[in-house]
């Protein structure tokens, strides 16, 4: 039975979930990883771990500049130990469900994690039907889909956070993206897998 159709039999009765983002180098290898740990209920942040993997982010990036996040705890490792401790970590707290805005993106950079079930925020976000703040003068395609402006920026300015402006920082943007959620207020497993 596919996702839709055991979302549309009831709630899949999802508890935690991770909100992932990830930033590439000018090689578009992964240089950074941010992870939300989340109650599905609400969205209230639970935990969280910030990776920096050494080797990818010495080659630089458009966004380097935001690597380094103060105050905050940031995990600087190779690429297996980095992944093999956020597995573990997302074991750890009974994880499953993997969200990102753009999830292909992500999952396509992180094969290693393809044994999670990934969800898109942005198939939801992006849709009249189901952002009940896009306003009714943007157009859009026929699915209800915006034609363009519906990165993760423009979408929190339009769930009202006017002077939002996106940091490119894998844990910051994985806790906006987890705001998205927040303000959208949908049940976890509404949002589509990939």
């Amino acid at each position: 039975m596919d996702f839709e159709n055991r979302a549309k039999k009831g709630k899949l009765m999802i508890k935690k979930i991770a909100v992932i983002d990830t930033e590439t180098n000018w090689e578009n290898d992964v240089m950074s990883i941010g992870v939300m740990i989340a109650d599905s209920e609400n969205y209230r942040r639970k935990d969280s771990k910030y990776y920096i993997l050494n080797h990818e982010a010495a080659v630089g990036g458009m966004y380097s500049y935001v690597l380094n996040i103060k105050g905050h705890e940031t995990i600087n490792m190779l690429k297996d130990k980095v992944l093999e401790d956020l597995d573990m970590w997302l074991k750890d707290n009974k994880v499953e469900h993997l969200y990102a805005y753009n999830a292909n993106f992500d999952k396509t950079h992180l094969p290693e994690l393809s044994n999670y079930i990934w969800h898109d925020i942005m198939k939801l976000a992006a849709y009249k039907q189901y952002n009940k703040s896009i306003p009714e003068d943007l157009p859009c395609c026929k699915s209800g889909r915006l034609k363009s402006g519906y990165g993760v920026e423009q979408i929190l300015r339009m769930l009202g956070l006017n002077n939002y402006t996106e940091t490119h920082n894998a844990l910051m943007d994985a806790r906006d993206e987890l705001k998205i959620m927040e303000l959208l207020n949908l049940d976890a497993d509404l949002y589509p897998t990939i």
